[in-house]
């Protein structure tokens, strides 16, 4: 498929939407001295400290970035950064737009867009979240298998843009199964453990009630939160290969007696980011070796 890669830097196509993914790629690309990422990482709520591991990391501002908002969010620091990581150049996120700042959904095709504009080969989305699960508690981690899309609304609904991808996007394995095989292979050889499960995504701000976290179980989610799902269904729309890790924070309302807050959330995360920080160091260096293999 051919990306598009120029373009007007007011406009992406999409009607009410700034920015075209294009012209961001080209001022990253500038900016990081023509470096070309091979992989993307966006970090989450309280997860933003795994930028500081890239070398010779050049950091951009999003209100540099023609057509980025700016994140508002604690635990977001709103840059967009390319380094080094264990051997391969990768672009990261430090920080990501939500529903419930205000933002459009289409929103989301921005930064997406222009991971697969700097030619990423593969998308690492993490986030941090509340588990339904008491086996994987606060600082464990979980590996995104499948989603439930709560949020009611989806960044493709409007005017389809034939340039990145077919009207209609099938969801069936959205979550790369070789990608989430080869991240089980290196947690095992890490020790760490990583549970597999459902992310329900939730449009929030608001945390869960008891009776919907019942709910939700029913219906077959391990853990709740408040993004990603948008960012896949973009990435895969693309043709981005997409692979997700839960931070497990806390337990969802009613499974414990801790109070559910911002707080606790970027606490648990803390928390999560050591294993997190490995595994993710692990992945990035796969594709250093799968290069140096010739495969």
């Amino acid at each position: 498929m051919s990306l598009p890669v120029t373009g007007d830097p007011g406009s992406s196509g999409d009607p009410g939407v700034a920015g075209d993914p294009g012209v961001a790629a080209a001022l990253i690309r500038a900016r990081a001295g023509g470096r070309a990422p091979r992989l993307g990482i966006v970090l989450g709520s309280g997860l933003g400290g795994l930028a500081d591991l890239l070398d010779d990391a050049v950091a951009i501002p999003y209100a540099e970035i023609p057509g980025f908002p700016t994140s508002t969010v604690a635990g977001h620091a709103g840059r967009f950064l390319v380094g080094e990581l264990d051997g391969v150049t990768v672009g990261c996120m430090q920080g990501r737009f939500h529903l419930y700042e205000g933002h459009l959904p289409a929103v989301i095709k921005l930064p997406i867009r222009t991971f697969a504009a700097l030619g990423v080969e593969a998308l690492l989305l993490t986030n941090a979240a509340g588990s339904l699960r008491n086996e994987a508690g606060p600082g464990s981690l979980m590996l995104i298998t499948d989603h439930l899309n709560f949020m009611w609304t989806n960044p493709l609904i409007g005017p389809n843009d034939d340039a990145w991808g077919e009207r209609f996007v099938g969801l069936e394995d959205a979550y790369d199964p070789a990608l989430r095989s080869r991240l089980l292979e290196l947690a095992a050889g890490l020790g760490i453990r990583l549970h597999e499960g459902v992310y329900c995504a939730l449009r929030g701000p608001l945390f869960e009630t008891s009776a919907e976290i019942r709910a939700y179980r029913v219906l077959g989610a391990d853990a709740v939160g408040m993004s990603t799902v948008p960012e896949v269904i973009v990435a895969r729309h693309a043709g981005l290969r997409v692979v997700a890790i839960s931070a497990i924070t806390n337990l969802a309302v009613g499974m414990s007696d801790v109070p559910v807050d911002h707080e606790q959330t970027l606490r648990g995360a803390a928390i999560a980011a050591a294993d997190l920080t490995r595994l993710v160091r692990a992945f990035a260096g796969s594709f250093a070796a799968k290069r140096g293999s010739g495969g």
